[in-house]
């Protein structure tokens, strides 16, 4: 009797999960193709993904980046700071937001990701979350999170309060 009705209660809220506007598996597939380019640390690839009007935001508050300039940093990276991008776990999930604000279709994707820098730099392994809205098959927007100071301190970086100076 109780797998009965644990079946009969899983049996809407899996219907519920499956409703969409049918675009979940291609958003899903854009922001894969999306990630293999950051991780081939491949700005030209990256590029096709953007959309022109794309604005990318995080990781700190109020930090904001288009396009063009999206591009110009990513390149600079890969040829000045970037020894390697490696993606250990990488996560996604697809929604649709219908009502309210930054309406339409979103993929959230969740990473630990190791970055390892060139020369004597060090590596760092972090914690990230990117959500990504889609229009037309390009990433129009962006919100990006991750612990900056985590990673200069996985850097050898040390944080002092110049108050304690």
């Amino acid at each position: 009797m109780k797998k009965s009705a644990f079946i009969l209660i899983l049996i809407p809220i899996s219907m519920a999960c499956s409703v969409g506007n049918g675009n979940e598996e291609k958003n899903i597939a854009l922001i894969e193709s999306y990630v293999q380019a950051v991780e081939n640390m491949d700005y030209d690839a990256m590029e096709t993904y953007l959309d022109d009007s794309y604005i990318g935001m995080g990781p700190s508050y109020g930090d904001s980046i288009g396009k063009v300039a999206a591009i110009e940093n990513w390149k600079n990276n890969v040829e000045n700071l970037y020894e390697s991008i490696h993606y250990n776990r990488s996560r996604n999930i697809a929604i649709s937001i219908t009502s309210g604000d930054n309406q339409g279709d979103w993929v959230s994707n969740w990473g630990e990701l190791n970055i390892r820098y060139q020369g004597d730099k060090g590596e760092v392994t972090l914690w990230a979350n990117s959500i990504y809205q889609i229009e037309n098959g390009k990433i129009v927007k962006s919100f990006t999170f991750y612990n900056e100071a985590d990673a200069m301190e996985q850097l050898g970086y040390v944080f002092i309060n110049l108050n304690d100076l």
